[in-house]
């Protein structure tokens, strides 16, 4: 295919089509891409500005050098759809997914079945739009936010890219801490700090190295997480402490069950932002139903069965009523630890100091958790303009690793009201994310031939972008009216549930006031721009 000068400038040139002329940036970025708006990995080293030099230098030791940029479909080799199942598999066979299950009891009040469905159907609607953007990667080779143009527009698209980048350090965040609280539930003289750099350190060198290597991490880091979660089924299951709690009723029975629902949703979710991040080196000719379908396979597996273990053992802590004070030690490791805490209490007593062990490997599970949100982070940086995206997507990763950390060490030990709160935060803005790109595919785009990869850089051809921001606002009031949080309870979320706790109905919200005010904006705009 024949190369032509286009989004970027090589020096001592500039671009040759003035329609163009908006997409010009410097000298530091990328040099050729073809006329389908891809860029040859071979042109990221091209020239003597320092971006090249830097190039260079990680080429050297096989660090990916591509960001943002769209892949040529002669490399799009990765023909292996395995390790599209696995990626997710690895990323949700994790404590952090044990942890979300657990919250129903202690946090949200609930008895084991009521919490053993909500998890099984909320799970099955949160993993749909990961699967469903999983499947864009392929044929078009670009990166979810990149993708995202074609739903925001040029600009629009920036502010979408700053939530993304919340929630990518906000997770990361959240789940180093739970890393953090395992490491000190085996060895109380490892301090939480400690524990957060060493969990972050690692994770942050198998994200330095890109896509192939973070793919070939999550192949294997799954299966001994699995092998320890069986155990601690085995174990928990032996003890015989499990309390099949009863359901509640009333109101506070509805308001916890969708305060809890949003904490699932926001989790099982959380990943739709960078579906397609990791099938970019997929062939065009893949099938979509196979993508989805493994997918989903490596989504709904260790979600439901980690969340459903988590909130298993979590019916066996008491506590008394009047005082709330731990009465066992499953109670008192949780309140000491954390989840950390509760899974000690289900391993060292039988298992002593293998239990630890097991205490270890799960701590460092975190690291394939992690690896999706900082490895994206760098994508969804250079989203924000020009300048960002003459940094390398790696020296983003290290900065990214460096805020997160700066997060978490001094969030360690409030784990339990960040992790509630930033859970339905997440799914209140993915809610709206999801009520304005499913209408622009399905209804005014009519699927996936109507896209045209090539215009991604071409502001002037890309969707204004102003439905879908004014939509996004609309979404955001409709989070803010169903809302139940602690630190604020929407109008809406005020009339479910307990007088003073309410029930979560931000996101059904946020999602449905987004839908409609972006389908109603949207048929305006089309008319009005005819893009």
């Amino acid at each position: 295919m024949g190369m032509i000068k286009d989004e970027y400038d090589v020096e001592g040139y500039s671009p040759t089509d003035t329609d163009h002329a908006e997409k010009h940036i410097s000298s530091r970025l990328p040099v050729y891409a073809d006329d389908t708006g891809a860029v040859p990995g071979e042109s990221f080293t091209v020239g003597n500005s320092l971006y090249a030099k830097i190039q260079r230098f990680a080429g050297k030791y096989s660090i990916e050098q591509r960001g943002i940029e769209r892949v040529p479909e002669d490399e799009r080799t990765d023909t292996n759809l395995v390790k599209v199942g696995t990626m997710w598999l690895a990323a949700n066979m994790v404590v952090s997914s044990f942890a979300i299950g657990a919250l129903a009891v202690p946090v949200f009040q609930l008895g084991f079945v009521d919490a053993l469905l909500t998890i099984l159907f909320i799970n099955l609607l949160g993993i749909t739009p990961v699967c469903f953007f999983s499947t864009f990667g392929p044929v078009f080779g670009l990166r979810q936010m990149v993708l995202s143009r074609f739903f925001f527009g040029w600009y629009g698209v920036k502010i979408i890219a700053v939530f993304n980048v919340l929630a990518c350090v906000g997770w990361s965040s959240v789940n180093v801490i739970v890393g953090a609280q395992l490491l000190n539930a085996v060895n109380s003289n490892v301090p939480g700090y400690a524990g957060i750099i060493i969990i972050a350190a690692a994770t942050f060198l198998v994200t330095l190295f890109g896509y192939k290597v973070v793919h070939y991490y999550e192949f294997y880091s799954w299966i001994p997480s699995f092998i320890i979660f069986l155990i601690v089924l085995g174990e928990f299951a032996h003890s015989g402490a499990f309390v099949n709690l009863p359901m509640k009723t009333g109101t506070s029975e509805a308001g916890g069950v969708l305060s809890f629902a949003a904490s699932v949703f926001g989790f099982a979710t959380g990943w739709t932002s960078y579906a397609a991040d990791y099938t970019v080196y997929q062939p065009r000719n893949v099938s979509r139903v196979r993508t989805f379908l493994w997918t989903w396979l490596g989504l709904i597996f260790p979600l439901l069965f980690t969340e459903m273990l988590g909130l298993a053992v979590a019916t066996a802590m008491t506590f008394d009523p009047v005082t709330f004070e731990p009465t066992n030690s499953y109670s008192k490791g949780y309140r000491g630890s954390g989840i950390g805490g509760l899974l000690a209490a289900v391993l060292f007593p039988p298992l002593g100091r293998f239990g630890q062990f097991c205490l270890v490997v799960l701590a460092l599970s975190i690291i394939a958790n992690n690896c999706p949100n900082i490895y994206s982070v760098g994508l969804s940086l250079q989203i924000l303009g020009r300048w960002t995206q003459a940094v390398p997507r790696f020296l983003w990763t290290f900065i990214g690793t460096l805020i997160y950390c700066a997060i978490a060490i001094p969030g360690y030990s409030h784990f339990e009201s960040v992790l509630e709160n930033f859970m339905l935060v997440i799914g209140y803005w993915l809610a709206i994310y999801e009520g304005i790109t499913l209408p622009e595919h399905f209804i005014f785009k009519g699927g996936i031939r109507g896209y045209d990869p090539a215009i991604y850089t071409s502001p002037h051809l890309l969707p204004p972008g102003i439905a879908a921001i004014v939509a996004f606002g609309f979404g955001v009031f409709g989070a803010v009216m169903g809302m139940a949080q602690t630190w604020f309870i929407g109008p809406i979320g005020k009339r479910i549930g307990t007088p003073g706790y309410g029930g979560d109905v931000g996101f059904p919200l946020a999602f449905a006031f987004a839908f409609l005010a972006y389908c109603a904006l949207r048929t305006v705009e089309k008319r009005q721009f005819n893009r």
